[in-house]
């Protein structure tokens, strides 16, 4: 099975790319959005993640990848939230902004830019390299 691709948001103030790169493995965990805990529960292991910083940053910051998928979130005080495992992959050699990626029309397209608002989407495969595309440039 080819692996999917997906962003993550994630407010800096909370736990920032650099955190999370630290720590090299993670429990994505607190989402409450049912379109996003859905989201959640179609990763599977070996998808592909991109990790967006919202707040002042408002870039995508690095690459992980899925190293379980969903089981409940013990953070959760109703049954039906889910979690994932993430584990950090590499920084991108530098942040691709919201800006960057809205000038793109190949871009014009993904949830980032259409529902800024939900913390976990899924992203085409041509999406995801472009936008590693655009960090290597």
């Amino acid at each position: 099975m080819t692996p999917q691709h997906w962003l993550v948001k994630q407010e800096p103030d909370s736990y920032p790319w650099e955190s999370f790169a630290a720590d090299r493995e993670t429990s994505w965990e607190g989402v409450r959005n049912y379109q996003a805990r859905n989201n959640l529960r179609a990763m599977a292991v070996g998808d592909k993640v991109l990790f967006y910083e919202s707040g002042d940053s408002k870039s995508v910051r690095g690459v992980a990848r899925v190293t379980k998928g969903a089981f409940p979130d013990p953070t959760a005080d109703e049954p039906g939230w889910l979690s994932v495992r993430l584990a950090a992959v590499r920084s991108l050699p530098r942040p691709v902004t919201l800006a960057e990626i809205k000038k793109d029309a190949s871009l014009s397209q993904i949830a980032l830019v259409r529902n800024s608002r939900l913390s976990v989407m899924p992203l085409a495969s041509e999406a995801f390299e472009r936008i590693l595309e655009i960090a290597s440039s």
